[in-house]
């Protein structure tokens, strides 16, 4: 009989895959108001507009349910005269506010026209100039941080606007607005100075887009 002892097992780590399910395990049920509540919180944080599909994956509900939610919400919001609405535009349903405050929304965006803009903003404001119509991904990938924030100052502040989607990914492309050349004083997009030289080309950052969600 051999002296040596039996290898110990040892118990294998779960996959981090198993620890990632485990983590995102719940049910909107539970939640204190339910998933009506949950909805509004994903709500809360899109920039785009976000499909019935993509909201019942992610809270695990049938899509049926998830339609009757939003067209739920979207009744009680007007029942309560809310000062927003939800709305079905471009496929999916986005929080927006509502138009009858439509001067409210006006002053407070115009005031806030007379502050400057961070150099954040200005580094944003110039990969959008010289390379629209771009995605946000894109703009992301040349300056190297997220610019989502950003790019909602810079929507509000009439600069840019959305120039329709992307054909391959749907995301919505950006371009600068008649404001933005009033702004610079130039008659056209021609006239911006030659800096599009020392900005990536458009391939390049469809590359670094890629490497970034690999």
């Amino acid at each position: 009989m051999s002296d040596l002892e039996a290898p110990t097992e040892v118990a294998a780590e779960p996959a981090v895959e198993e620890v990632a399910d485990e983590q995102f395990a719940f049910d909107v049920n539970d939640f204190p108001g339910g998933a009506r509540s949950a909805i509004e919180a994903v709500l809360m944080v899109v920039d785009e507009p976000i499909t019935e599909i993509a909201l019942a994956s992610a809270l695990e509900l049938p899509v049926d349910d998830v339609r009757a939610h939003l067209t739920a919400l979207e009744e009680e919001y007007a029942a309560q005269q809310r000062g927003f609405t939800l709305r079905s535009v471009a496929g999916g349903w986005r929080v927006y506010s509502r138009s009858d405050y439509a001067p409210v929304v006006e002053k407070f965006l115009l005031d806030g026209q007379q502050a400057k803009l961070t150099q954040a903003s200005l580094e944003t404001l110039a990969v959008i100039a010289y390379r629209q119509p771009i995605s946000r991904s894109r703009v992301s990938a040349v300056r190297g941080v997220n610019v989502d924030g950003v790019v909602r100052t810079l929507l509000n502040r009439g600069l840019i606007e959305e120039l329709g989607s992307d054909g391959d990914g749907g995301a919505f492309l950006y371009g600068t607005t008649d404001y933005f050349l009033q702004r610079l004083g130039l008659g056209s997009l021609e006239e911006l100075p030659a800096l599009a030289p020392y900005l990536p080309e458009v391939d390049v950052l469809d590359e670094i887009a890629e490497q970034g969600r690999g």
